[in-house]
């Protein structure tokens, strides 16, 4: 695994893995930056984003949890004059026929080998994530797991749904 930055000025700067991918990071303009790109902070948490939904869809599969949609909404928390991020909570959306107890295995033990997440645990950032069941719309197939971003639900992708009021969001 490979990471190459190169600065492009101010707070840019141009990431790459050495596999052809490619992203700017960046500050935001409210922090002397130009908002080219995602700040490093957020890229941290679209990383665990993305894991808890690729290692959710593994877990899905190896479990047979056959789902038709899935979306994780993260927010992180970072008191003004803090360092970095003090804690994570979030919500894990998904559209299945499964009973809310096997989302719910199925998540725990996502959180638990997730490797983004436990880059958070051993840094001492709590990830709090619930789930969230939500029934297949009529005329949506549930299948195997390997969640796409072409699914639709009712006619819309998910990516499309309202997110959750803040309310949903556990707050411990």
């Amino acid at each position: 695994m490979e990471a190459h930055g190169v600065w492009e000025g101010g707070f840019r700067t141009r990431l790459d893995d050495g596999r052809g991918h490619m992203v700017t990071v960046d500050l935001p303009s409210d922090e002397d930056g130009t908002d080219a790109g995602t700040s490093s902070l957020e890229l941290m948490v679209l990383s665990l984003a993305g894991c808890i939904t690729t290692i959710f869809g593994l877990v899905a599969q190896r479990r047979k949890l056959r789902f038709v949609d899935m979306r994780v909404v993260l927010e992180a928390e970072r008191p003004k004059g803090a360092p970095t991020i003090q804690r994570v909570v979030g919500t894990l959306e998904v559209r299945t026929e499964a009973s809310s107890e096997e989302v719910e295995t199925a998540l725990r033990v996502t959180l638990r080998i997730c490797p983004v997440g436990v880059l958070f645990e051993r840094a001492h950032v709590p990830v709090q994530v619930v789930a969230r069941v939500l029934a297949p719309s009529l005329g949506s197939a549930v299948r195997e797991a390997a969640p796409s971003p072409t699914a639709f639900v009712a006619n819309e992708p998910i990516s499309s749904q309202p997110a959750l009021p803040p309310e949903a969001h556990p707050r411990g």
